[in-house]
Parts: structure tokens; C-alpha cells; sequence
């Protein structure tokens, strides 16, 4: 850092973007009952959750989420928010699902409400993908062209009526081969406003990406997860990043 706090920059012309040097204050890690106090705040401050049915409990940054919440929905917002807490490693989503008797339906009334919906779905191949329904549990099968379409594929179900799980076996195959992924994937990085490239590093090989190295919260590591899923022809990608998270600054 140069005098009078300025942050310096350096080029990587090996990643093809800037390294910050000396930018970052003094970390600490976070206490447990400081995270779980913090999980709980953003469970209630979430619109149309019920907060009061999650239990939390903190291991080690590893949130553990339990109770019952009344749709699927709700379930995965509660996973969803607890992983945006500053300070968290990782989540144990074990809540359950109880369906109220005007939320119940019949397998085969839910399997048609799930295919219609992938039928009026702008964004995914729904002649592509297969449905099954069992006990309120959507299976969905197939082959999608990326990952973007997979996950888009389990957000348009998780919110249906009568809907107690999803399992997501579609596979990815991409339309196209694989390029040279890996400076394409280190670009992509160091554009990502959340990401810093320098603590990941990426390998590939015949449309198979492997991320490694660590970060400082579970946002960065789905970033750094989507960036590399976007890359042309990638079908599968280990993300074996971890999540060591820290405190930051104290408001002044």
C-alpha cells in the first residue's frame, strides 16, 4: 500500500485483470453465536418466511437449519438466506415439509401442473425434459444444453402447489465442444465483482472444470461456481473451493 492508504494495482497479464495489493483490513473469524444471531436476523427479516419454525443451531460456521416449514418454497428460502449471512461455511438444510390440506394434492394433479409448467417456460427445452411424481416428491429427468437451464428447471417446480421435494437428475450435455477453458474461466473471475480471482485456482480438461482454493463466503464460492459454469461446453464442474469465512470491519 502506498503512503496516505492508496491501493495499488498491478496487472496479471497471466489472468487478464488487476491484483489489489495491501486493500484488505484486519480479519478475525466470526464466533458461533455471532453467526447464528446474524442467520436468525435474516430469516426474520425475510418477506413471507416463517422464521419462527427454524431452529439454527452453529458448528464451526456449518449452519444446521431444522423444523417444519409449510411448502418446499419456504424450505429452500430458508437455505438460501442462511448461505447470504456473512460468516457462514456452509448449511444443513434438515427441514421437513408439511403440506397444508389446501396445499395437498394428488401425484398425478401435481405432475400435470409441473409439465404445463415447463411447457409455458421461455427459457428451458421442456420437450427435453422427463417428469415423475411420487408422494409429492417432482423427479425430473433428462438432458438441458447447461446448468443454467438445470437450476432454472428446479426454481419453476420448487414454488408449485404440493410440491415436498425436488430431485434434479437432468443432465447437462452441452450443444457445443469445449474450448480452451481455463483463461476463458480466469477472465471470467476476475470481471465477477464479488470474486477474488487470486484465492482460485482452475483446472480443466475435456469439459470438465475443477475449482480449488478458498474464499471468504459462501456467495463468492457460488459465483465463482456460476462463472465457471457458464463457459461454453463445460458439462460438469468439482468445486472444491472452501469456505474459511471472517469478520469484517466493524462499522465506524
Amino acid at each position: 500500500m502506498a503512503a496516505g492508504g492508496r491501493v495499488i494495482m498491478t496487472d496479471d497479464t497471466r489472468l487478464g485483470g488487476p491484483t489489489t495489493v495491501g486493500a484488505r483490513s484486519p480479519m478475525r473469524p466470526l464466533a458461533d453465536g455471532t453467526i447464528r444471531s446474524r442467520v436468525e436476523a435474516a430469516l426474520a427479516w425475510e418477506p413471507g418466511l416463517r422464521a419462527g419454525a427454524v431452529n439454527v443451531s452453529v458448528e464451526d460456521a456449518v449452519i444446521t437449519l431444522r423444523g417444519v416449514m409449510p411448502t418446499f418454497a419456504q424450505k429452500q428460502a430458508a437455505e438460501r438466506v442462511s448461505r447470504s449471512v456473512c460468516g457462514v461455511a456452509d448449511v444443513s438444510n434438515a427441514l421437513g415439509v408439511r403440506l397444508a390440506i389446501a396445499h395437498t394434492r394428488s401425484d398425478e394433479d401435481l405432475e400435470s401442473a409441473v409439465v404445463a409448467a415447463l411447457r409455458w417456460s421461455a427459457s428451458l427445452p421442456a420437450h427435453r425434459i422427463g417428469v415423475g411424481v411420487k408422494n409429492g416428491v417432482v423427479t425430473l429427468r433428462g438432458t438441458v444444453a447447461c446448468q443454467r437451464e438445470k437450476d432454472a428447471a428446479s426454481r419453476l417446480v420448487e414454488d408449485l402447489i404440493g410440491v415436498r421435494d425436488v430431485a434434479n437428475e437432468i443432465v447437462v450435455a452441452p450443444d457445443r465442444d469445449a474450448g480452451n477453458l481455463i483463461p476463458a474461466i480466469e477472465a471470467a473471475l476476475w470481471r465477477a465483482a464479488v470474486v477474488d480471482p487470486r484465492q482460485i485456482r482452475v483446472r480443466a480438461a475435456d469439459g470438465c472444470v475443477v475449482l480449488t482454493g478458498q474464499v471468504r463466503s459462501w456467495a463468492e464460492r457460488e459465483e465463482a461456481e456460476r462463472q465457471a459454469w457458464a463457459a461454453p461446453g463445460v458439462r460438469q464442474v468439482d468445486d472444491q473451493i472452501r469456505v474459511l469465512p471472517v469478520e469484517r470491519r466493524e462499522r465506524e
